[in-house]
């Protein structure tokens, strides 16, 4: 049975290289599927020209930029129906994620249903953050985790490992955030409709290496109404 690490990407010719080398070069009998949301770039050419070296490197490319949320939705979905999968991994693209981290998610993901890279519990944190930018993610995550009534400190976390058996359970109709915002739905529907196990492992969250960000106020709004919606949601059925 396979690992393997799913990386979206929309723009990031400046570091996808560095990233699909750095996780071969620490484990070597890995999966990596890069999903592609169409990048203008050239981020695919790269891909395809690292898959000569690389046997077990895919990419599964999207049509159109539709969201991090449906990239994830439909690469999950891929690697369930055409791989004999163990654990999924999600990273980002942009270097913020240390491939190193891996080991641990694979050392504890058996007595785990899902294993969170956290940047909010003891010995994580950030690295080459604005003031702005921290205090802007911090009072994000209190504020989702007191919405949808939480036990996780990083709700937005994209570095994560699922078991199969997990994402087998998930009715993805049933997450509707499309963006980044999936992060955090996704948790909360692991956590409050699955009951699954859940452990958060500290890491140091850095800064991109190249490449321009992809926030925007479209998903700080995001993050603020999807929270909310979720409080709505559970209010009403008590």
């Amino acid at each position: 049975m396979k690992n393997i690490v799913l990386i979206p990407t929309y723009n990031e010719k400046e570091n996808i290289k560095n990233i699909i080398e750095d996780i071969f070069r620490l484990f070597s009998d890995i999966y990596v599927m890069v999903i592609d949301d169409n990048s203008k770039d050239g981020t695919v050419f790269i891909v395809k020209n690292l898959m000569q070296n690389y046997t077990n490197l895919l990419i599964f490319e999207r049509n159109k930029k539709t969201g991090l949320g449906d990239a994830y939705k439909e690469g999950i979905k891929k690697v369930l129906g055409n791989y004999d999968i163990r654990y999924v991994i999600t990273m980002d693209a942009d270097g913020s994620h240390q491939s190193i981290y891996i080991k641990n998610f694979l050392d504890n993901i058996n007595n785990f249903d899902l294993i969170i890279g956290s940047r909010y519990v003891k010995n994580g944190g950030v690295s080459d953050w604005s003031l702005r930018r921290r205090i802007l993610s911090k009072l994000g995550n209190i504020y989702s985790k007191i919405l949808i009534g939480s036990k996780i400190n990083d709700l937005t976390a994209g570095f994560i490992c699922i078991k199969k058996e997990l994402l087998e359970k998930i009715d993805f109709s049933k997450i509707s955030s499309s963006g980044y915002a999936y992060q955090i739905e996704f948790k909360n529907y692991c956590e409050k409709k699955l009951n699954a196990k859940i452990l958060e492992i500290p890491i140091i969250f850095k800064s991109r290496f190249g490449g321009e960000s992809k926030m925007s106020n479209q998903i700080i709004r995001e993050g603020i109404k999807t929270p909310l919606r979720l409080f709505i949601k559970r209010v009403i059925r008590k």
